[in-house]
């Protein structure tokens, strides 16, 4: 009799050929194979790139499919809206279709103005010379920042030599050759607008909003998104959704104006109905809010409970960190207000602290923000004070910031 731990070996070597052992393989859920898509070495969720490498390395490996990105736009809404270019710009390259929803700009003239994709052969030579920029500038920085050698890096490049996420030439815009293969959907606002230019205020939604809620709604259910409509005839795609500030006066909604807007409940409703279409269908959205000009800040916090993935642009233009020289190689700080936890109750806070992007004609890369080093003897005792003084104003940027005259003890 064989023993009861090995009642399967038996039983499988006693058995007729063709008869059923006990011996089963685990074959595990397989998700669709869906271009421009791969699945997260972490929870096996389904993933899309942002269009920015370094910024799917921040949310780890990528957008989830079925998850809302809230961007919190910076002051004048010039990286932002470059942000939502990259995203749509990256769906176009990955055969994705795209809707576009604005009240401020045509939506054909943001599908125009897409940023051109590098090439292979430019991408490739590009992200070897960073990364070889990056080990040189690294071998000298910690010769002195020595204390920077065992924290975790953010690396802009990556990812640049996988097929997942592409980089960008902003001074070109997409062919049109790729703009004609792309399926796009659009929704301008000035068009929905009745003609006596009123918006409607009864009810649950302000009209605006639920126009916009039932424009995605058609999209979806007649592109066979969320399963209603099976794609049968060809393989299946992802629906990228970009709404463009979002929640702004030409919306119809007042938040941005008064600290108790007539539609408070509107903004909040619409992110509610559209979560829960995204979370079944084939979808992903992101969308740009001006944060800094919401009144009531408890309206930002329900924005951003309501949102699986929130960050925040804070550009330096128009600032004093402009001309300050701890801020000299940065375009602005990148802030991380929330990252989701999948399949759990509660959201994951970052642990990458201290981030700073800066845009260059082929990239637009995301770092971690540190201090200079300890200036040396060499120097001028008058250039020592002067930079010594500037740590005053890197208050939100470093946690650790000198007070006063002080100088960093590194």
């Amino acid at each position: 009799m064989a023993a009861p731990g090995i009642r399967g070996v038996s039983d499988g070597a006693m058995a007729a050929p063709g008869a059923e052992t006990s011996f089963r393989r685990k074959v595990r859920g397989k998700l669709p194979a869906i271009r421009g898509t791969r699945p997260s070495v972490q929870n096996g969720q389904l993933l899309v790139s942002t269009g920015v490498p370094s910024l799917d390395h921040i949310l780890g490996g990528g957008l989830a499919v079925g998850t809302l990105l809230l961007i919190e736009e910076d002051t004048y809404s010039t990286y932002s809206n470059l942000l939502l270019r990259y995203f749509l710009a990256e769906g176009v390259i990955s055969g994705h279709e795209v809707f576009i929803a604005s009240a401020i700009d045509i939506p054909q003239k943001i599908f125009k103005d897409l940023p051109a994709p590098l090439p292979d052969e430019i991408q490739a030579q590009d992200s070897k010379t960073n990364v070889t920029e990056s080990l040189r500038s690294a071998e000298d920085t910690m010769k002195i920042a020595w204390r920077y050698q065992n924290l975790p890096k953010v690396e802009s490049v990556s990812l640049s030599f996988s097929r997942f996420g592409h980089y960008y030439d902003i001074s070109k815009t997409m062919s049109p050759d790729m703009l004609l293969s792309a399926k796009t959907h659009s929704f301008y606002l000035p068009d929905f607008i009745s003609s006596d230019g009123t918006h409607d205020s009864s009810g649950e939604m302000s009209c605006d909003y639920l126009q916009l809620l039932q424009s995605i709604q058609s999209v979806v259910h007649q592109g066979g998104f969320d399963g209603s409509n099976p794609q049968l005839k060809g393989q299946k795609n992802i629906l990228r959704l970009g709404v463009q500030s979002l929640g702004s006066v030409l919306w119809g909604d007042d938040i941005c104006t008064h600290e108790r807007p007539r539609n408070l409940h509107s903004f909040t409703r619409f992110l509610y109905a559209l979560r829960g279409l995204l979370r079944s269908s084939l979808s992903v959205c992101v969308i740009t809010m001006p944060a800094h000009l919401i009144q009531n800040k408890a309206i930002i916090a329900r924005v951003r409970n309501l949102s699986d993935t929130v960050v925040g642009l804070e550009s330096f233009i128009g600032s004093e960190r402009e001309s300050n020289p701890l801020y000299k190689d940065y375009h602005g700080l990148f802030l991380v207000h929330k990252i989701p936890r999948l399949n759990s109750l509660i959201s994951d806070v970052s642990d990458t602290k201290d981030l700073a992007f800066k845009l260059k004609r082929k990239m637009f890369s995301i770092e971690r923000l540190h201090l200079p080093p300890d200036l040396s003897d060499t120097v001028s005792r008058s250039s020592k004070q002067d930079l010594a003084g500037s740590t005053k104003l890197l208050s939100s940027g470093c946690g650790s910031a000198a007070a006063g005259k002080k100088h960093l003890d590194f």
